[in-house]
């Protein structure tokens, strides 16, 4: 293995072999198996967290509402995300499990905001307000007819932050921060990489490729959902 260490791409290995002689689309693919569990993960547990607590804050409103707004939010949102990243990564330690916990901790935010704003809209029209005056329990309401009605934005949001989250874990990878050797990660490919960019380019170009398809493939997919989930387009 060891002799084909730093080879550029050949028949046998289409993307090369990096300082180690491993194969580099290999690792490639394996990579993405763990951007997407990662991405796919963070995604689902921020998304259900946000939009139920999220959601029954803007319900519900008064010192609750108040309270996740003012404090949780605003406490969370007062420092860029990526310090904030990278200070909770650091003080969890790296690893697969560590970095989800962290992204999650964190990112939950942004699904609680999209869906306490759908709520407010929501939660004054006329089909609320009959169910209510039907005397159907507020969590009945806020199971059967709010929820239903603000999935669509939450969908556009889940694969707009897939595509964030997969550039997190790669970002933290690349800093040591995440994935741990020999478990292969995009970012610490990159991160590899960096110190052949000269003698062995396609230890970086073949991650940077895959990285960048990825991310852009999920921002394409949320417009495309915004377009087709657009009530004017039906």
């Amino acid at each position: 293995m060891l002799q084909d260490r730093l080879q550029g791409p050949t028949w046998q290995h289409p993307f090369g072999n990096d300082e180690l002689g491993r194969d580099i689309l290999s690792r490639i693919l394996l990579g993405a198996r763990v951007s997407m569990r990662v991405g796919a993960t963070v995604v689902l547990l921020s998304g259900i967290a946000g939009v139920l607590i999220g959601g029954f804050a803007g319900y519900v409103g008064g010192k609750l509402d108040t309270f996740v707004t003012v404090v949780v939010f605003n406490s969370l949102l007062a420092f860029p995300g990526i310090l904030l990243q990278i200070a909770l990564v650091a003080f969890l330690g790296p690893g697969l499990d560590r970095l989800i916990f962290a992204l999650v901790i964190l990112w939950w935010v942004g699904f609680a905001r999209l869906a306490r704003g759908q709520v407010l809209k929501v939660k004054t029209l006329e089909f609320v307000e009959a169910a209510r005056a039907l005397g159907a329990s507020n969590l009945r309401i806020f199971i059967r007819h709010i929820l239903p009605n603000i999935i669509q934005p939450v969908l556009i949001q889940a694969s707009i932050a897939m595509a964030a989250a997969v550039l997190a874990e790669a970002s933290l990878s690349f800093l040591g921060l995440g994935i741990t050797p020999p478990t292969p990660s995009w970012g610490a490919m990159l991160n590899d990489g960096r110190n052949h960019l000269f003698d062995a380019p396609h230890m970086v170009v073949f991650p940077s490729i895959a990285l960048v398809l990825t991310v852009l493939s999920f921002n394409f997919l949320g417009d495309a959902l915004r377009d087709w989930l657009d009530p004017r387009n039906l």
